[in-house]
């Protein structure tokens, strides 16, 4: 899938794909000034917290340094059935900020196209989850004590400036479940400085970092996300060889009753066979072959033709083609097709919008078929809206179809 913020973010980190983004910090500048007013903007933002039911942690605010009751921005709104919802109260949210606060919405991907889109992009060039983070601050405002995350972050800054201080790891790749606690931050300043509206950095796991506005001036402002990458650990493969055994009687059975050399030599020979036969590539690709899709849209006739579908699966599908078949693995699905399908599946999982006009009614078929196994989703004037002028979409003529 071919994304601007993807392109935008290669460029400015000097990355040639995901493979080297690897262990270490580094940061740059985006080269196109409008696509940090394309994704998000302030007033979005706080239009986005206005018109959701949210709750603490999903929304936070702090001021000076602290986190804020959630009593102090959330309301509760009682509906003509009785029933209790909770709410932004954007009345107190605007005298948070005013008074040099900060406003954090969690996970803005579950409510919004652009990031939703952004994050399934991000996921296909990197072959893990994502997830992304908004920061409103207004004035000077303190930000979060000095910490490390357990997992790798992209931050850009869409508009106004934030000063930030980056160390270095204190533990290698720590873990939110460890060996031990990793509590005391590292002493070696790898940067310092103020990030401006167009700049992005990666933050390796584990890399001690804090973001503050102390200094930038009361009549400013900061709003960055930050992209959390999730990866897959050495310890994540063995949690998954552990939950394959399950499906083994032998080590069902309790090991009061597995005494002896013979049976300890027979649970670790099956242990090292099974290791084998899910090696760690192997496992990778079948966590992206069965992960389904986080959202999904129906596609009901009644509501009108199908016009244009669009690929929703977390991890980009595996298309492989053999004896006249062609045989597609995501979703938590393996399905197969006659061979003479592989061109339109290629487009209609290629993570572009495809409009199906011009391509006759296989590819309509073949659309719905993908709908129906969860792959595919109508492209909706909400969820187009993700795309537009961040994704090209591709398009049939009678003769083939054309990338715009």
């Amino acid at each position: 899938m071919e994304h601007r913020l993807i392109t935008g973010i290669e460029k400015a980190l000097g990355w040639d794909g995901p493979g080297t983004m690897g262990t270490a910090f580094t940061r740059g500048h985006l080269a196109d000034p409008t696509l940090t007013i394309r994704l998000l903007t302030p007033y979005r933002l706080l239009d986005i917290v206005k018109r959701r039911h949210l709750s603490n942690p999903q929304l936070r605010c702090y001021a000076e340094g602290d986190e804020l009751h959630p009593s102090s921005y959330l309301s509760t709104a009682v509906n003509r059935r009785r029933q209790a919802v909770t709410q932004a109260d954007m009345a107190a949210l605007g005298r948070i900020l005013g008074g040099g606060g900060t406003a954090i919405l969690d996970a803005i991907d579950s409510f919004d196209p652009t990031f939703e889109v952004a994050c399934r992009a991000l996921g296909w060039w990197s072959g893990e989850l994502v997830s992304a983070n908004a920061y409103l601050a207004v004035g000077e405002t303190d930000g979060f004590h000095l910490h490390w995350d357990d997992h790798d972050v992209i931050a850009v800054q869409l508009s106004g400036e934030k000063a930030w201080e980056v160390r270095g790891p204190s533990r290698p790749v720590p873990m939110y479940r460890d060996a031990e606690r990793n509590l005391v931050p590292s002493e070696t300043i790898l940067w310092s400085g103020t990030m401006v509206t167009g700049d992005v950095m990666h933050i390796p796991r584990g890399f001690w970092h804090t973001a503050t506005r102390l200094g930038s001036g009361s009549e400013g402002h900061s709003l960055h996300v930050t992209f959390g990458i999730t990866k897959r650990t050495g310890v994540t493969w063995v949690n998954f060889l552990s939950d394959t055994a399950r499906a083994d009687e032998d080590f069902r059975t309790d090991l009061e009753s597995q005494q002896g050399s013979l049976k300890g030599e027979l649970l670790s020979a099956k242990l090292a066979e099974l290791a084998r036969e899910y090696n760690s590539e192997r496992y990778l690709a079948k966590l992206r072959a069965t992960t389904p899709p986080a959202r999904h849209m129906p596609y009901l006739p009644t509501f009108g033709p199908l016009e244009q579908v669009v690929a929703v699966t977390e991890f980009a599908p595996t298309i492989t083609s053999a004896d006249a078949t062609v045989q597609v693995a995501a979703g938590g699905k393996r399905l197969t097709f006659h061979g003479r399908a592989e061109s339109a599946l290629r487009d209609l999982l290629s993570g572009h919008p495809v409009r199906l006009a011009g391509g006759g009614p296989h590819l309509m078929d073949l659309a719905e078929q993908l709908i129906k196994e969860g792959l595919c989703a109508p492209l909706n004037d909400e969820l187009s809206s993700g795309y537009t002028d961040l994704v090209p979409s591709v398009s049939y003529s009678k003769e083939r179809s054309t990338l715009v």
